[in-house]
């Protein structure tokens, strides 16, 4: 499946952003099908080729959230935008998930003791000192 993708170029703390189709699971820094722009995060500038995004998302290239509110920005998907970070919950309140994960199966559970066994030390239980090793 492709995926459209922003691709780190340039140096470490300089760094741009190539607008890419690549496949989903790929690596970054590998091979990619087209560049289809540009997105430089340090002065919100980008630069997008409307015509071959929307002829990849016709292809069925899914956007990541990052381009998908890039893509709204450039008036080349219609909707809002996704909410990439996540937000700080006031008291009380309850944030919904953003994506539901699959259910899990149901681990196996273990009985744990709620408090530890504590054995009490009597005059039986206590080691009683036959020789001292004074000299």
């Amino acid at each position: 499946m492709l995926s459209i993708k922003l691709r780190p170029v340039g140096k470490k703390k300089q760094r741009s952003f190539r607008i890419v189709i690549i496949q989903k699971h790929s690596k970054l820094t590998g091979a990619f099908v087209e560049d289809v722009g540009w997105f430089n995060s340090h002065t919100d500038l980008f630069s997008v080729s409307q015509a071959r995004v929307r002829y990849w998302l016709d292809q069925g290239a899914q956007p990541t959230d990052s381009v998908h509110n890039i893509l709204v920005k450039a008036k080349v998907i219609d909707g809002p935008k996704i909410p990439v970070h996540s937000t700080k919950k006031k008291k009380g309140e309850v944030i919904p998930p953003v994506r539901e994960a699959a259910p899990r199966q149901e681990e196996s559970v273990r009985e744990t003791p709620s408090q530890p066994a504590i054995q009490e030390v009597t005059q039986e239980n206590m080691a009683t000192p036959e020789a001292s090793p004074e000299g």
